[in-house]
């Protein structure tokens, strides 16, 4: 993995991109090579904790009539000065004229001095070779969200609970601190608390409730029936979606 930018100043930052990316090599390319597709891990999203390495994989499908050589490593770039090259990536042929190829990159978050500011939307700059000599150079191919990791709980009580009774069901949002390796309080954020009668297939929406300052959520609901309660919380360009594990109240 390259060096990223972190907290430097904005020449250091400019300064490496530079030498990832000639000033020549401006986007564009020559004959009939175009990229296609982009998709970063999957999804285009990559969440990243406070603990262990995450691999991030970036898979560039490309076009020409010739068909495709190869790739140079993917930069990725994004806010507070981010920056990310994948190795070398390895091309498979779709057909006899696009290819798919696929480069990684490792990010620890103990090691690689990540800054909060980072989270959000990143982009794919590629490098593409034809067989024919053509190439294709795109700032900008593709983009993805870069995320905090984040944790949820919920817990139900009384339980056992009487039919009728009031329930109160609480929970936490804390989602991951780069800076200081800890995870912490995510406030001012809507989570859904969802209801799974027990027997049911699929999960109902009770209500939304919002975490406080200190990333708490309580809400009250009434027993009606046996049955699990959880919180879910959407995700945003910055924090990564997560559901907490289930609480089971047995209503007698």
């Amino acid at each position: 993995m390259r060096i990223r930018v972190l907290a430097a100043a904005a020449t250091g930052a400019l300064a490496l991109t530079a030498l990832a990316v000639p000033a020549a090599q401006a986007d564009g390319g020559t004959g009939d090579t175009r990229i296609t597709k982009v998709v970063v891990d999957g999804d285009n999203k990559a969440a990243i904790g406070t603990g262990t390495p995450k691999t991030i994989s970036v898979s560039v499908t490309a076009t020409d009539n010739s068909g495709i050589l190869g790739a140079d490593s993917f930069v990725l770039k994004g806010p507070g000065y981010g920056f990310e090259s994948t190795g070398k990536p390895s091309c498979k042929k779709v057909n006899a004229t696009t290819s798919t190829c696929t480069g990684s990159v490792k990010i620890d978050p103990r090691t690689d001095y990540l800054g909060n500011t980072m989270a959000g939307t990143w982009y794919v700059d590629a490098w593409i070779d034809a067989k024919d000599g053509d190439f294709v150079w795109k700032a900008k191919a593709g983009s993805f969200k870069f995320q905090r990791a984040a944790a949820l709980t919920t817990n139900a009580a009384p339980e056992p609970v009487k039919k009728g009774k009031t329930l109160t069901v609480t929970g936490k949002l804390t989602r991951a601190n780069w800076e200081t390796l800890k995870y912490g309080a995510y406030s001012g954020q809507s989570v859904q608390l969802q209801y799974l009668k027990k027997g049911a297939k699929a999960y109902t929406k009770l209500k939304t409730v919002k975490t406080s300052s200190a990333g708490k959520l309580s809400t009250t609901v009434k027993a009606t029936a046996d049955g699990y309660y959880r919180y879910v919380f959407a995700g945003n360009s910055a924090a990564a979606a997560v559901t907490s594990g289930a609480d089971f109240v047995d209503v007698k």
